[in-house]
């Protein structure tokens, strides 16, 4: 047997679901956090001048709750990333658009780098260690 297309085969199948994990565990956590603390959330979204913060806390958490979770598990992983990667460049628009404070330039930079990873996963798949979609 090929040693190295066996290496290859093993790292094939393993790297994406890594990948899909690491990529989700910041949705995950994000979701989380805003699910134990509400306030701080309707808060800035309200600081933005957006409407219906409660609705948009919700929308929030379903999003990277649900989102990650499916991502992490390689469900309907093209659709899903698809959709947080539009979430992450709106989140970045919206609520990192200070580019001259570096912190929120690291945010929105970060947000788009995600939307990046996220959409080779939209052109790739999840991978042998995923399910279709």
């Amino acid at each position: 047997m090929n040693t190295i297309a066996t290496q290859s085969t093993a790292t094939q199948s393993t790297l994406p679901a890594i990948g899909r994990v690491l990529l989700a565990a910041i949705f995950v956590l994000s979701g989380v956090g805003k699910a134990l603390a509400p306030s701080g959330t309707i808060g800035y979204i309200e600081s933005v001048g957006l409407p219906f913060a409660t609705l948009g806390l919700v929308a929030a958490i379903a999003i990277e709750l649900g989102g990650g979770v499916m991502l992490a598990l390689g469900i309907k992983t093209r659709l899903v990333a698809a959709l947080l990667a539009a979430f992450s460049v709106v989140t970045a628009l919206v609520f990192h658009n200070a580019l001259g404070d570096q912190n929120q330039l690291i945010h929105f930079m970060k947000n788009i780098a995600m939307a990046g990873g996220l959409l080779q996963v939209v052109a790739f798949g999840a991978g042998a260690v995923g399910r279709a979609g």
